[in-house]
């Protein structure tokens, strides 16, 4: 398996985005067992995997063109008439040019709508800023009973979508570009929105990741163990509601905690790991590793990750700086002491 090399798919790509293809054939064959489902874009049906519903299911199928506001309008309105509508567009525009319809006609609402934002974060490197998401998780986990996933790979985002289509409420679904390698079939642990799943085990320092994010924290994990530092990696696929525990445990059994994302640390799966930390009351060393408050140039997506600060060597050197930190035994970590 080889990373994408350049601007265009290639044959070597094909194992790679294999396994995010599979959340389209998902879609179709939910829509097969519910004919409430339904399905919209915004002129971008031929470049997401949302297409296949069309192929099957034309007359439930939504082209309301190039007008990502009036995409969420209609969708808002589907679900009012006890539609489930999924909704496919590039992150970026699902929740920046169509904030205030996601908020007030989605969210105010509550309508059961699911939102698949494509190509977050970076994953459209060459498009330049105008399209690099990296302010999606912050707005969309700050309005109220919306729930938030970002999955690691191809598999676990066709296991989002379906727990996303049988959770009553509105959902937003980030996917990168389907470059992900495939870490999360074996789990032995079922995705559930709202809990946390690990990847590898560690004592010393717990890194906490999302998407494209989590396969780079792995290679740093296992890059680091050959020096003796065992580091748990945990995939956090659900953004919001976000698992408590997980952080609670990890602040208590390694007291060193790095979150890694393609995102903002403004208001990302930093703000919100970091919100757990400090009402917890207890200290512990922590790292943020996402976009540092700047955009990014126009590039390759592994570039600008190496750029910003969140790829496998960023997480190494994250790791190696909080082995550095002493960590007193002597600490009490009852509440209140």
């Amino acid at each position: 398996m080889k990373k994408v090399q350049g601007f265009t798919w290639t044959v070597e790509d094909v194992n790679l985005i294999s396994a995010s293809e599979t959340w389209g054939d998902a879609l179709v064959e939910a829509g097969r067992r519910d004919p409430a489902i339904v399905a919209l874009t915004a002129d971008l049906g031929n470049s997401t995997k949302i297409q296949r519903f069309k192929e099957v299911f034309p007359a439930r199928f939504f082209n309301v063109g190039i007008a990502e506001q009036n995409l969420m309008a209609v969708a808002a309105g589907l679900a009012a008439t006890d539609h489930i509508p999924v909704v496919c567009t590039y992150a970026t525009f699902a929740s920046l040019r169509a904030a205030e319809f996601v908020r007030t006609d989605i969210g105010y609402g509550q309508r059961n709508v699911k939102i698949i934002g494509t190509l977050a974060g970076v994953a459209y490197g060459q498009g330049g800023p105008t399209h690099h998401a990296f302010e999606d998780i912050a707005l969309m986990r700050s309005i109220p009973g919306m729930v938030v996933l970002a999955p690691a790979d191809g598999d676990e985002l066709t296991d989002a979508l379906l727990a996303a289509l049988a959770y009553e409420g509105p959902v937003y679904l980030r996917t990168g570009r389907g470059t992900e390698l495939p870490i999360m079939k074996e789990s032995k642990e079922a995705f559930a929105i709202g809990k946390a799943r690990t990847v590898h085990d560690g004592r010393d320092v717990t890194v906490f990741a999302i998407g494209l994010c989590v396969q780079e924290a792995l290679r740093a994990a296992v890059r680091v163990a050959s020096q003796g530092i065992r580091v748990k990696v945990v995939n956090m696929a659900a953004v919001k509601p976000l698992d408590v525990a997980a952080i609670q445990a990890a602040i208590t059994a390694t007291q060193r905690i790095i979150t890694v994302e393609d995102h903002s640390i403004v208001g990302g799966l930093g703000s919100a790991v970091a919100e757990v930390i400090a009402e917890s009351g207890k200290a512990c060393a922590f790292k943020r590793l996402g976009h540092q408050d700047c955009f990014l140039p126009m590039g390759v997506p592994e570039d600008l990750m190496h750029i910003g600060g969140f790829d496998e060597d960023a997480v190494h050197a994250a790791i190696l700086g909080l082995m550095q930190t002493s960590s007193d035994d002597a600490v009490e970590w009852e509440d209140g002491k």
